[in-house]
């Protein structure tokens, strides 16, 4: 029986992920998002049914598409594989809590937060309307599970901190160091993470990019005066707090 669940989470997360797919690609569009049809970006042939199939349809079509025979970039399947494993990894938890909610709760943030760093990899965005769903999620688990304190001095320090150094350093330096989304992601996490966890997150994810920014520019990759999508440093320490406490509560502890 359990075995048999697995399968089932893990077949739901890849048709999730399948899904992911058509909102990282079509919502900075502002293409619809369900009613049109998948099509090939090359030849604009429309795809069959069973050339949607999460994974398989890939390895069965050998990476290209059935029509033209243009490759499909391997971004597709590993979104759709990496969110099926997020669904069979978080699975326990509806056994262990005894809460499908919960869950889903934090499937859903891990589907948001995909969505987020490949579009700002591929955009250099982080739309509003997918902090607006992360803002929702996390006002309706905060009021009720923390203090109004933490999750309100939480908000404000992760708004208000990263807009107080962005001002300066335009005043300083004539440019604009984080875009707007960064700052209200900043925000929104701010009130799961409570004051210590979104300073916690500011100054590592600081640390992360600039880490990866040098290893960009030692490799060629990017130049000094290239902006570079800075959400993914934010996503990647706020994802470590969220689904790694335990381990982000040592690391803290080292820091502050």
């Amino acid at each position: 029986m359990e075995y048999l669940l697995a399968v089932y989470f893990f077949v739901f997360g890849l048709l999730i992920g399948s899904f992911l797919n058509v909102v990282i690609i079509r919502l900075p569009q502002k293409m619809n998002l369900v009613t049109k049809r998948s099509a090939c970006p090359k030849c604009g042939t429309q795809l069959k049914w069973y050339h949607n199939i999460p994974v398989f349809s890939f390895l069965i079509l050998r990476g290209k598409c059935a029509f033209c025979g243009t490759r499909i970039s391997w971004r597709y399947p590993l979104i759709e594989l990496f969110t099926g494993l997020v669904a069979l990894w978080l699975m326990p938890a509806v056994f262990t809590q005894m809460s499908l909610g919960l869950f889903l709760f934090y499937f859903t943030i891990a589907c948001i937060f995909i969505c987020h760093f490949m579009i700002d990899l591929d955009h250099h965005l982080l739309l509003d309307s997918l902090n607006l769903y992360l803002l929702a999620l996390f006002m309706a688990f905060s009021v009720f599970t923390f203090s109004w304190e933490y999750w309100l001095i939480g908000g404000l320090i992760g708004f208000l901190g990263p807009l107080l150094v962005t001002w300066l350093f335009y005043k300083w330096r004539g440019q604009v160091g984080l875009g707007g989304g960064d700052i209200k992601l900043y925000g929104i996490l701010g009130i799961y993470l409570g004051p210590t966890g979104i300073i916690f997150t500011i100054f590592l994810s600081c640390f992360v990019g600039a880490i990866v920014g040098l290893g960009l520019i030692a490799g060629k990759k990017m130049t000094k005066d290239k902006p570079m999508a800075f959400g993914p440093s934010i996503l990647l320490v706020a994802a470590f707090q969220i689904f790694f406490p335990e381990h982000a509560r040592i690391v803290q502890s080292w820091l502050f």
